[in-house]
């Protein structure tokens, strides 16, 4: 068996960006592409009113596999699948491993009310409902000239 190597394939890149990126700036953002990982589910985050909407796009993730937790001020959206399929016939030349997991972290604002948080899971979107408190006056930071 012979060992090539490679270099991965790191998403839809313009050719030579990597010469010119240090003449022109980061080509993926002028082509609107950024560095993230394609692991990462991608996130819509809407400031309303009453509150912020978060989606996040999570395909081929069941409810079940998807936790969220609130700690200080961090909201945390985790998810590990791993899928195992046994076959009767063990002989196999190749073999990929199936587990898909991700985690993201937000840093939730001071006018959030932590404890009214809900979500919802449907068609492979988790939306979050993250509600402002009621009656949040903006704090007001005394500064003593010296």
């Amino acid at each position: 068996m012979n060992y090539l190597r490679t270099r991965p394939y790191t998403g839809h890149r313009v050719p030579l960006s990597g010469l010119l990126d240090n003449f022109l700036g980061n080509i993926g953002q002028v082509n609107w592409l950024n560095d993230m990982p394609d692991s990462l589910p991608r996130v819509n985050i809407q400031e309303q009113e009453q509150g912020f909407q978060l989606e996040l796009l999570a395909p081929g993730f069941a409810k079940d596999d998807l936790k969220m937790n609130v700690q200080d001020d961090l909201l945390t959206i985790s998810a590990e699948q791993e899928k195992e399929e046994n076959t009767a016939d063990d002989r196999y030349t190749r073999r990929e491993f199936s587990k898909r997991a991700f985690t993201r972290s937000f840093r939730l604002p001071e006018q959030v009310d932590a404890d009214a948080i809900k979500a919802e899971h449907l068609n492979g979107v988790l939306t979050v409902s993250i509600p402002k408190k009621k009656d949040v006056e903006p704090a007001v930071k005394q500064i003593n000239i010296g």
